[in-house]
Order: C-alpha cells, then structure tokens, then sequence
C-alpha cells in the first residue's frame, strides 16, 4: 500500500489548555494554517522511535515513500525519555505507551497527545525466571521487580500491585531500561521484571523467562483474552505525542497531520500484513526474525479515537499514580489532549474497523 501526497487541509481553530499550567506558551492557542507544498518541502520532522515500531511499520506499508517532507529520526529506550526529548523540541513526534505521557502532564512538560491506538494487552507481562518458586501476585511481596520508570511496564506493575493488595513499599522496585534489565533479569538480579513486546518474546524465547502475569490479568501464562477488559491489568493504550513548539508551526503542524494519517494507515496495512510488518521490523532494529513475526502475530495495535471512554481510562490509571505518591498531586488528563487531528484520524480507523 502506497501513499501519495495527502491534501494539505487547513483547519478550524482550535483551543487548547495544559493541564494545571500558568507559563504563556501552554495557554489558549490557535491551530496555525496549512502551509502550502513548496514550503512544506523544507520541512524536517524529527520522530523519536522505540525499537524501530515506528519507522518498521511506515516502511512495510510503503508509506515513506513520497514523502512531502523528510523525516529525522531518533531512538530512544522508552517513553520517558522520548517525551523528555519533545517537550524540550529536541523532537517533534513519537510513539509512547499508556503511562508516559501522565508523567509528562504532571510535569507540565510542553508536549501533547494528538493520536491513540489500542492494542492486545497478552505482551505486557510480568516475568519471572522459568525456575522461580513465585506463582501468584501475593509472592511478589519483598521481591525485586525490575521496570522502566515512567513507563507503560510501570504502570502494569502498579496494577499488578493494587491487585495483589501490595504497595509499592511492599517491594523493591529497580528502575531500569529494557537493555539494563534485561541483563539484570538473565544474571538473577532480578526476582520479576515488567515489560512489553519485544523484550517479552525476547525473553521468553531466549531467557527462558515465564509469565507470571500478563496485562489482561491472566496468571501463569494461561489462555488470556486479546483485548483489554474490565479485570485487565493493562487497558492496551498507546498514544502519539507532539511537542507543542512543533504543533504551533505551521510547517510543522502540517508536516504532523500528514505524519499521524500515514502511521494510522500503516496500523491497519500492518494488521493484514503480519509477516510484512515482522520482516520489516527484523530488517530495521535486528531482532531475530522468529522474535519479530511472534512479537508481530502476538497483537498489533489498532487506530482509535481520543474520546471520553480513553480519558476515563486513562484518568483512573493517572489517579492511582497519584494515590500511589508516584506522581505528586492529581491532574485531568483530558486537558492533556490535542484534537486537531481527530477527523483527519477517525476516517483511517473507520476504514480499518470495515475490514
């Protein structure tokens, strides 16, 4: 699937709020206008990636090609830091999971969600080593649990947490990123680690890990559900967030509704074209091939809309950081939000849903 150059629409205005802000560059803003193709042409889009699931699944789907503006992209180890990297404009765009951007808003960082997905929930996991005597949540009380701060593991860890009635005190949380636990996981420093695709398939395949817990609430590596319900540890969130000196130019800002429909198409291509979509992946981040296409055929995120039902989940995982005293006092995360991109978004994953 191939797309040529999208109409370049200009939009209504539109106002936005951050969440709890006074600094003038997060109050009222308007929408700036579409630039025209000549312009957009000198265009640079910085997009921070994780693991090449960005750039993978735009190249399967042959959407970077015909670009009406170049794209620079940057890696990162996790949301954290990606989000870091666009409030300070070091880039304009990037995909993150569920609990990154609260830690942003409770910053007050200067980024905004402007897109959502929703996937499968069966690879965020909590593992465990293949001969850990641990079987049940309530074993994780004193243990040693390895996870990216910020991260959407952490926010699953919090909800391994509350449903095992343990507080965080209960255990001893190692913040690490996924190539530093990793390692600490497979020298038995760690007695769990929580972690999302593809370190999961990574680990079970070559570790020997075990799945103690997965994000639907499954224990023991069962027969889980593919979508996230209401007993799920994990509601299957993932977002696009833009920093805000990039979303108020207009070069940019038209370059970024391009870049959103072009990675919601390459969603659904990606959904019909597994094997395509692996061996895309594989050939950008050198996973092992069988990693990749088990990752891929685990479950593939879907395009969605940001509406009242993703702020109600998402709000409730933001208050229990909160009641936590992981994050420091409650915000709305509906204010968080940027919907000029909503009827550009809605059209893609409407097509999508018909399939």
């Amino acid at each position: 699937m191939r797309l040529r150059n999208l109409p370049l629409l200009a939009v209504a205005a539109l106002v936005l709020t951050a969440c709890g802000s006074t600094d003038s560059e997060n109050k009222a803003a308007s929408v700036p206008a579409a630039v025209n193709a000549a312009d957009l042409a000198k265009v640079t889009l910085k997009v921070g990636d994780q693991k090449g699931g960005q750039k993978s699944l735009l190249d399967a789907a042959g959407l970077l090609k015909d670009l009406p503006y170049k794209i620079e992209w940057s890696t990162f180890t996790s949301g954290p830091p990606l989000l870091e990297a666009a409030s300070a404009a070091a880039i304009d765009i990037g995909a993150v999971g569920n609990t990154p951007p609260l830690f942003s808003a409770a910053a007050n960082a200067k980024v905004a969600v402007v897109a959502a997905q929703k996937g499968d929930v069966t690879s965020d996991t909590l593992l465990v080593p293949d001969g850990s005597p641990l079987r049940g949540l309530q074993d994780l009380r004193g243990k040693t649990i390895g996870v990216a701060k910020g991260s959407s593991a952490h926010g699953l860890l919090l909800n391994v947490l509350r449903a095992a009635k343990l507080n965080p005190g209960d255990v001893t949380i190692s913040y690490l990123q996924p190539s530093d636990a990793y390692a600490a996981f497979t020298q038995g420093k760690l007695d769990a680690w929580s972690i999302w695709d593809p370190y999961t398939t990574q680990a079970l395949r070559d570790a020997k890990a075990r799945i103690l817990v997965d994000g639907t609430g499954t224990i023991g590596g069962g027969k889980p559900n593919t979508e996230a319900g209401p007993d799920s540890l994990a509601n299957g969130y993932s977002f696009l967030v833009a920093g805000k000196a990039a979303l108020g130019d207009a070069g940019k800002n038209t370059a970024l509704r391009d870049y959103v429909v072009r990675y919601a198409k390459a969603l659904n291509y990606a959904k019909a074209h597994v094997d395509e979509r692996a061996a895309a992946w594989s050939k950008e981040t050198g996973l092992k091939p069988e990693v990749a296409l088990e990752a891929a055929q685990r479950g593939l995120d879907r395009p969605i809309k940001l509406d009242d039902t993703l702020n109600a989940d998402e709000q409730k995982l933001a208050d229990a950081f909160v009641e936590a005293k992981i994050l420091p006092a409650k915000f709305t995360f509906a204010d968080f939000v940027d919907h000029r991109y909503d009827a550009d978004i809605a059209a893609v994953a409407e097509s999508g849903a018909q399939r």
